[in-house]
């Protein structure tokens, strides 16, 4: 088996996590925001249990065909088509929740925090809370703000973007902590993307 078909497009990040030890088979994993499966390769291959929310039908439908391909457990209830901040599952039913490419289509400040306040909520105690997003470090003097804590960004999309303090107020109003540094990467100068990983205290 070829590593493209052992652990799929998982995001490199998410992959320097599992590499450190830090997502194990006895966690209950939720990826909210799944998109079509990109990151559950790996997990539904090797037996983890794991569950997705989409907002998107055909979303939510390609990662129950992957989770039926790959996994001799899966069940499609384990794949729901629910809105990231109107989720149904109970309070602190994940040990590790995936939040990738999600937060920064929040349509405003408001929005963002009840995306946040859900993400925490669902999060077990002791459980690790992994974000990548979009944010305006290192490319503040290239985007244009549009109102709602939006921009527009030089690679022509339109972001919620957020920047360290925010990260770190966020953090602190959840009364949580960094399990990693805020480590962000600039492509090119066209857009930024930070990694923000919180541990439920």
């Amino acid at each position: 088996m070829s590593l493209a078909e052992q652990f799929g497009n998982i995001d490199i990040y998410l992959f320097d996590q599992l590499l450190k030890g830090r997502i194990t088979k006895d966690m209950r994993i939720l990826d909210a925001g799944c998109g079509s499966g990109r990151n559950l390769v790996y997990f539904l291959r090797n037996g983890y249990t794991v569950y997705a929310v989409d907002r998107s039908e055909d979303a939510i439908r390609a990662v129950r065909e992957l989770g039926a391909m790959l996994s001799p457990v899966w069940s499609e209830e384990q794949a729901r088509v629910e809105a990231v901040e109107r989720m149904s599952f109970a309070t602190e039913s994940f040990d590790f929740v995936i939040s990738n490419a999600v937060l920064h289509f929040a349509e405003d400040e408001a929005h963002f925090q009840q995306m946040m306040e859900e993400l925490w909520r669902v999060l077990a105690p002791g459980g690790l809370l992994f974000i990548r997003l979009a944010s305006s470090i290192g490319i503040e003097d290239r985007i244009k703000p549009l109102g709602n804590q939006r921009y527009l960004l030089p690679d022509g999309s339109t972001r919620f973007l957020v920047n360290e303090e925010t990260m770190l107020e966020t953090t602190a109003a959840l009364e949580g902590s960094l399990f990693e540094p805020i480590k962000t990467v600039n492509v090119a100068g066209l857009r930024c993307m930070s990694t923000w990983c919180l541990k439920k205290e």
